[in-house]
């Protein structure tokens, strides 16, 4: 019995000579390990809007929606995150196409008394389909994979189409009546794939 009393003497003698052995957090930030997976942190600027990232949230704290926004007249994708349901999985950081979209931040002390400083939304520009007008991808998006592609991008027509309007090329696109049938004055138009697969069928097989 007299062994363990004298560790414990000597635990305390060097608690008053050293200090306590807790940090001092929050006066003091901490040291943080080099690959430390913290907050997921949104980068406007990087950020396409394909999506990857609230396919992949297991936690459904990124959500995307394609909806009209009255303030703008228009369709817009809405991407918004709640980082007050974030579980610090990391999969949006490590899916990220660009892998500059979305960031790991090291400070992890996220706590406030609004539930709103945890959401913050962005709207991309959609890219339309001109036969159907059903939703593409955005216009980022696109125009980082043509970007990506280089001239192998030439070999997508909706993505021909789009560098063309992206360089002043093709300012002006050509009306045509919905009523119409897919035909080969279509072929280099922007479509989505459901149209671009029934042009191709009626092309090639005279199927609609």
């Amino acid at each position: 019995m007299r062994k363990p009393k004298l560790r414990e003497l000597k635990f305390a003698i060097e608690a008053l000579i050293k200090g306590p052995y807790t940090s001092k957090f929050p006066k003091t930030p901490p040291v943080v390990p080099e690959h430390f997976r913290g907050v997921p942190t949104y980068v406007p600027d990087d950020c396409v809007g394909c999506g990857a990232c609230g396919q992949v949230c297991p936690a459904g704290a990124i959500t995307i929606v394609d909806e009209y926004r009255e303030d703008k007249k228009r369709m817009v994708r809405r991407i918004e995150r709640n980082w007050g349901n974030c579980i610090m999985c990391s999969q949006c950081f490590v899916y990220c196409i660009t892998k500059k979209g979305i960031v790991l931040d090291k400070d992890f002390d996220k706590s406030t008394t609004d539930t709103a400083d945890f959401i913050d939304t962005q709207d991309k520009e959609l890219l339309f389909c001109e036969h159907c007008g059903s939703p593409v991808t955005t216009v980022d998006h696109v125009r980082w994979c043509t970007d990506k592609l280089g001239e192998l991008a030439y070999a997508n027509q909706t993505f021909m189409v789009a560098r063309h309007k992206a360089l002043n090329l093709a300012t002006d696109t050509a009306p045509r009546s919905a009523e119409r049938p897919l035909d080969r004055g279509d072929f280099m138009r922007v479509l989505c794939p459901n149209c671009r697969a029934s042009y191709i069928l009626s092309d090639e097989w005279g199927e609609s």
